[in-house]
């Protein structure tokens, strides 16, 4: 090539790469949400997530995008949804509940993933350790298990005369013999009895309760579960028709006429998501955020309930109670 042509190409060339360039990168940032449920229901934690993203200087539409990807509490679709995400190549995955965290973890090994999760997640594969969790994946251990005992305890101090309680579990859940194990000793300590029932479909939810009365339940303690979450209408409906007091692991279940509520800020943990979000899109490794656990959790009463059910909740409790509802 002689030297005036390749002066003219290399000029050529330099003029067109920045072009290639900017066509090949992303005008703009793109997050991967996969939630469990669907987006009514969930709609106060994506408000929450966007306002921990806002504090990070991402705000979506102008400077990142979300693509929402929702079960409609049809777990079996988690898979496809993940599959589906890691497809249109996005930069991170948000997602919420062990079963779209499990799809997400299945889906990529290279796509950052934003997790929240009732169960360890350590005992769960999903990370190495909580100091440091190694791979893609780093999020928020919401630590249901280990209240568990503690909700039994605060329900059977609002329902004294109950000295038979009923523990609905999921058998597919990798917490539920440890849940058992704990809420089993947490009864024997007080001298109660507890009959465990598992629900994993609709029906066997509608089964389990209508056990109730042959059993003489007093109460129903409600363990923490992706599927059980998905399914609040439904518990709230089937408590209210066997009159049972019964107890939940978050706020959410209590505000739809649930008894009784004790465990983290579901808001709160989605609002550190969005920033753990904006940290990673910013240039921070999963790796190097260590997953982090509540300091602090929300005891919700509801009293119109309550009445309903003809009991009359303790000032002891009242005292404690970060919410009331009336």
């Amino acid at each position: 090539m002689r030297r005036r042509d390749f002066i003219i190409f290399l000029a050529g060339a330099m003029a067109a790469w920045p072009l290639a360039a900017r066509a090949q990168h992303k005008a703009m940032q793109v997050i991967g949400f996969l939630g469990t449920g669907s987006l009514g229901p969930g709609s106060p934690f994506v408000a929450s997530f966007h306002q921990g993203l806002s504090e990070t200087g991402y705000i979506e539409g102008r400077n990142v995008a979300v693509e929402y990807r929702w079960a409609e509490g049809q777990l079996d679709r988690l898979p496809a949804l993940a599959a589906d995400l890691v497809g249109r190549n996005v930069d991170l995955i948000v997602s919420g509940g062990l079963p779209s965290v499990l799809a997400a973890k299945n889906a990529t090994s290279t796509i950052p993933i934003v997790f929240t999760s009732a169960e360890d997640p350590v005992a769960a594969g999903l990370v190495a350790s909580l100091a440091r969790p190694g791979g893609n994946l780093t999020g928020f251990s919401l630590l249901h298990a280990e209240l568990e005992p503690k909700r039994f305890e605060l329900l059977s101090e609002l329902v004294p005369k109950a000295g038979v309680f009923v523990l609905l579990v999921n058998p597919n859940n990798p917490n539920t013999e440890r849940i058992i194990g704990e809420v089993q000793q947490a009864a024997r300590t007080k001298g109660l009895q507890l009959h465990i029932v598992k629900g994993v479909t609709e029906s066997e939810i509608d089964a389990a309760f209508a056990t109730l009365a042959d059993r003489r339940a007093g109460a129903v303690i409600v363990s923490t579960d992706a599927f059980f979450c998905n399914r609040r209408e439904q518990l709230m409906a089937l408590a209210a028709r066997h009159a049972v007091p019964a107890s939940y692991n978050s706020r959410e279940f209590a505000a739809l006429g649930g008894l009784i509520s004790y465990g983290a800020s579901t808001r709160a943990v989605f609002r550190q998501m969005g920033i753990y979000a904006g940290k990673i899109l910013a240039g921070a490794k999963p790796a190097d955020l260590p997953v982090q656990q509540p300091t602090t959790f929300e005891l919700v009463v509801n009293l119109k309930t309550a009445q309903a059910l003809g009991l009359t909740v303790p000032p002891s409790i009242l005292a404690r109670a970060t919410e009331v509802i009336e």
